[in-house]
């Protein structure tokens, strides 16, 4: 445990961001017993003016001018600052040399307002927790001098355009420099392992109390009511990139007896597939997320067909854990992110597999398996995740830091 220190949390998301996200969750489980800085990417002059109509980004244009607070409470030990200062967008400048020199003088202008805060808040020799700000992140720990930078990497972003540029030579810089790099897969972690001895697997938590269904509250939407069983079903955005629709079209091709539900909104690939015409697939389109615990209580088996390339292969699936919540049987595709689930999921490598394992979990599923993937689900808390981290920073730097 670590706890009265003075922690600064940022990032590649803002606090207001729309959706959910991992690095606000860590926050607040920190600010249970720290005070937490959680500190908002810089906004680009580029965006400034290409998105200058959306609220968001008017906000901060008043926080610039000075006519609102940069520094707002979010909750007791938890605040929020929006940096002032304006940066330049430089991911596309191919030259190497002038992208050194232009990510130091932006990395320089966010730590100056970085300071500032930490000026007021009279915050003293903080953990500085780094989630996946790569250029930036290639300069704090010189610059805002932390007594512990700890990064902390949960997705393949350097395989991602945006990052892929300047990201695959960077982010192993980042990785170098960091005294403690915390992982949610153990693909990141042997990734990470390459270039700091001191990189940890620290999972991931989850909140699924909206998943929980053990007082049988839920009610299954009518539109199972039309679909005949078993019900295979998936709940996600349905994106090309991640899902792979030919694996999908072979299961419902050979058991044209099963009905393949799919819940979310489709890319394009998705609208133009061969799903649609086929008799037993069921699209039911965007869905609240307060909705999705009904739909996926419809389902007999629940499934995550993930291809498998850079932006999966060492992905911590989220829905997973949402799944088992619901004591779902699930079939997911088998990746070095998937083996800590291995013992509650069914894991499969070609699309036969699916069909064998999909046939397997229809036989053999039971109460006793249901309440075993329940209690599993329930370890993946933020409070377990926020111990592991905690735990790993201590062991990363114990022989240099005396630890309360």
């Amino acid at each position: 445990m670590i706890k009265g220190k003075d922690i600064i949390v940022l990032g590649i998301q803002a606090w207001d961001i729309e959706i959910g996200s991992n690095c606000k969750n860590i926050a607040a489980e920190f600010a249970k017993n720290n005070r937490v800085l959680y500190v908002n990417p810089p906004m680009t002059r580029s965006v400034m003016s290409s998105q200058k109509d959306k609220e968001t980004i008017q906000k901060r244009i008043r926080i610039k001018n000075g006519e609102e607070d940069d520094l707002v409470k979010i909750d007791d030990n938890l605040w929020n600052l929006y940096p002032k200062s304006l940066v330049e967008s430089i991911n596309s400048i191919p030259v190497h040399f002038l992208f050194k020199l232009l990510n130091k003088r932006n990395a320089t202008i966010y730590t100056n307002d970085i300071k500032n805060a930490i000026s007021r808040m009279n915050f003293n020799d903080v953990i500085l927790f780094n989630d996946s700000s790569m250029f930036l992140g290639l300069h704090l720990k010189e610059l805002l001098k932390p007594k512990v930078y700890a990064y902390y990497m949960r997705d393949y972003l350097v395989k991602v355009p945006y990052w892929q540029k300047h990201g695959e030579r960077i982010e192993p810089l980042v990785v170098q420099k960091a005294d403690v790099v915390l992982t949610n897969s153990e693909f990141f972690e042997d990734f990470c392992r390459n270039y700091n001895s001191h990189s940890y697997m620290v999972g991931q938590g989850c909140d699924v109390s909206h998943f929980s269904d053990e007082d049988d509250s839920i009610k299954i939407p009518d539109e199972f009511k039309e679909i005949p069983s078993p019900v295979i079903g998936y709940v996600g955005s349905l994106t090309s990139l991640r899902l792979d629709i030919k694996l999908l079209e072979f299961i419902a091709e050979e058991r044209k007896e099963w009905s393949i539900v799919l819940v979310g909104p489709e890319d394009d690939n998705f609208k133009k597939s061969n799903l649609h015409n086929m008799s037993n697939v069921y699209f039911l389109g965007r869905k609240d997320a307060s909705q999705l615990p009904n739909y996926v209580k419809g389902f007999d088996i629940a499934t995550n067909p993930q291809l498998i390339n850079n932006l999966t292969i060492g992905n911590y699936p989220r829905k997973i854990d949402e799944y088992l919540a619901m004591g779902k049987p699930i079939i997911a595709t088998q990746t070095k992110a998937m083996q800590m689930f291995k013992e509650n999921v069914y894991l499969g490598e070609t699309k036969e597999d699916y069909v064998v394992l999909i046939e397997k979990a229809l036989a053999e599923n039971s109460q006793n398996l249901i309440d075993k993937r329940i209690e599993f689900a329930k370890s993946h808390t933020w409070v377990n995740n926020v111990k592991t981290i905690y735990e790993s920073i201590i062991k990363a730097t114990k022989d240099n830091i005396q630890w309360d």
